[in-house]
């Protein structure tokens, strides 16, 4: 019986149980939502049942194009069982279109296109604001070695060369999400999550958010854009 038991580890969106396996855990998906490293906190409603669902569907998507996922299955509307990973202190960036942080640093039109798509690494630590830092950084500090990093970005490019039509086919631009990858048996596999929480998206038809940046920008009608994630991506 694939239940949870004691707490391991609280985040910003979940908590994460013991499972009945050692190699195993179960991930709960709040409803809590943070932004601007956790300065703005509130909630949306029902965010753990969409983002547990919208997560299903797309692991197995990348499953079925042959990409290692901790995913097992979904248990119930707010718990999935994975498998137990250690996670790569690195959150890689994978961006299609100019939004977000990219285009204040440089300056670039919002909503130009990036052909092909780039990939930005991020150190992955609360205390200092998950900084943007380079290859070369992530040597210094011993995080990860040049073989994992030249993975992390080949992997990324996989999962985007899956997500992109994915999504066009819904009416959905894939405009940039973060990717998270964790150790199983020594192998580099994708894990956390892939929801409107970790990604951006914009209606094809309207340009419209559906993504956390309605609560980050106070844009209005948060849940209704998540329902129509799930109902795009679930059918």
């Amino acid at each position: 019986m694939d239940t949870a038991g004691s707490m391991l580890y609280e985040g910003k969106a979940k908590k994460i149980f013991a499972a009945a396996r050692p190699d195993q855990v179960v991930h709960y998906f709040k409803d809590d939502a943070t932004a601007f490293n956790a300065e703005k906190r509130g909630t949306i409603v029902d965010k753990g049942v969409v983002n547990n669902k919208v997560s299903e569907r797309l692991f197995t998507l990348i499953e079925e194009n042959r990409i290692s996922t901790h995913f097992l299955k979904r248990l119930s509307d707010r718990e999935m069982l994975t498998k137990k990973v250690a996670i790569v202190p690195v959150e890689v960036v994978v961006r299609n279109l100019v939004a977000g942080s990219l285009a204040k640093r440089l300056g670039l039109p919002v909503g130009d296109a990036i052909e092909p798509a780039i990939v930005e690494f991020y150190y992955k630590n609360d205390a200092l604001g998950d900084p943007l830092v380079n290859d070369d950084h992530l040597r210094l500090m011993n995080v990860a070695t040049p073989g994992v990093l030249r993975e992390l970005r080949e992997l990324a490019h996989k999962v985007n060369a899956v997500l992109k039509p994915f999504f066009a086919e819904r009416k959905m631009q894939l405009v940039d999400f973060k990717l998270e990858f964790g150790l199983f048996h020594n192998k580099l596999i994708l894990a956390d999550e892939i929801s409107p929480d970790t990604c951006r998206f914009w209606d094809m038809g309207t340009g419209e958010s559906m993504d956390k940046d309605r609560f980050r920008k106070d844009m209005g009608k948060i849940e209704e854009a998540y329902q129509e994630v799930l109902k795009r991506v679930c059918g």
